[in-house]
């Protein structure tokens, strides 16, 4: 049993404290094949991402992908790494700061801190680490502004989890999503016109979400209205007419239908059709990371070039934008009604727990 979770070790005079907790989807330790193929099938294992029958899946999973991708997505990874490691994990450590900072700018005395859902820092790991330090209260955000159960729904799952081993829980909040937050639009909308201004405006604004497979739509899932939505706001915000943009969805795998259209046929299509310079952006992403550094920033220029396109630009991430880490803090904030722990709060929690004749 973790340490963290000890009783011997827990004292009834801690200083509670409340702590927001950001969730990312994770990356491998290195770009190599040996950091991959672990980090892989923690991913590909999971039932909320993988949904077909576990036999069937096992067996291809263990007998064929993690036998040929780790070498294919470790030379990915390595075309996207940085001096500081991961570009998602490193775009994650400093919103995670960022946030803090500004919170603690405003009056607001929370603990911040990150986990990835697959890999580390795992989600057990830091909600156990906050405990310690006397944490009671968790607002958990997942870095998804759209809702799929493949992604917020399992970084969810692992929160749920992890409460599971404790005996003495904290008070939690979860937040859904904020695909339609007034600040995260805003945010998007300052960003593409920020880049129209430096390079100019293309013939086209394309915005690529993350696709899921098609039969989750039909299961329920309300990602692709909230992909479409967010792409709705974005344009309005930026005045733009029907004609001036397409959403379009990424990262298909393997054969099934996804949900469409998919970036990459926009892209040839656009191209061929004579569209000449088009700008491209991931709302769905906080952070740039794979799918938008080499999948989007790279490939996809590569084809929109090589099938008749003139000017490809991408437009990067919030990453840690000002006006997102402020969105940010006002999404926290709303969430966090009631909740926030001044020095008066701590000092009765005190002095109560030794009016109790608590050992501490």
């Amino acid at each position: 049993m973790s340490r963290y979770l000890h009783e011997a070790e827990f004292s009834h005079a801690y200083t509670p404290k409340t702590g927001v907790l950001l969730l990312n989807l994770g990356t491998p330790e290195a770009p190599t094949a040996k950091a991959l193929r672990p980090y892989l099938k923690q991913f590909l294992s999971d039932r909320r991402v993988v949904e077909i029958p576990r036999a069937i899946w096992w067996l291809i999973l263990n007998g064929i992908i993690l036998n040929v991708r780790p070498k294919k997505s470790a030379e990915k990874y390595a075309s996207i790494w940085s001096k500081e490691g991961s570009p998602l994990l490193v775009h994650t450590r400093k919103q995670a700061s960022l946030l803090k900072g500004l919170l603690g700018m405003q009056g607001q005395q929370v603990m911040v801190e990150f986990a990835m859902r697959y890999g580390n820092p795992s989600v057990e790991d830091v909600i156990q680490k906050m405990r310690a330090a006397g944490m009671e209260r968790l607002l958990v955000l997942p870095l998804y502004p759209q809702y799929a159960a493949s992604s917020s729904g399992t970084a969810h799952d692992a929160v749920f989890r992890t409460l599971l081993k404790m005996r003495n829980m904290p008070e939690l909040r979860t937040i859904r999503h904020y695909h339609d937050h007034p600040g995260y639009i805003a945010a998007l909308a300052a960003s593409v016109r920020e880049h129209w201004q430096k390079n100019g405006r293309g013939d086209k604004l394309v915005m690529s979400f993350h696709g899921v497979p098609r039969y989750t739509l039909d299961k329920g899932d309300p990602y692709h209205c909230e992909c479409m939505k967010t792409g709705r706001l974005l344009a309005e915000a930026l005045e733009l007419s029907s004609d001036d943009y397409v959403v379009s969805f990424q990262s298909r795998f393997g054969k099934a239908e996804w949900l469409k259209p998919y970036t990459f046929d926009v892209l040839s299509s656009l191209a061929k059709q004579g569209v000449g310079r088009i700008d491209t952006i991931c709302p769905g992403f906080a952070g740039d990371c794979l799918e938008t550094l080499e999948e989007i920033a790279m490939e996809g220029k590569e084809l929109f070039l090589t099938s008749g396109g003139k000017e490809y630009r991408y437009i990067p991430c919030l990453n840690e934008r000002p006006d997102w880490i402020a969105a940010m803090a006002e999404l926290v904030t709303a969430n966090l009604g009631g909740w926030i722990t001044t020095p008066d709060d701590a000092n009765m929690r005190q002095l109560r727990a030794r009016a109790c004749g608590a050992k501490h």
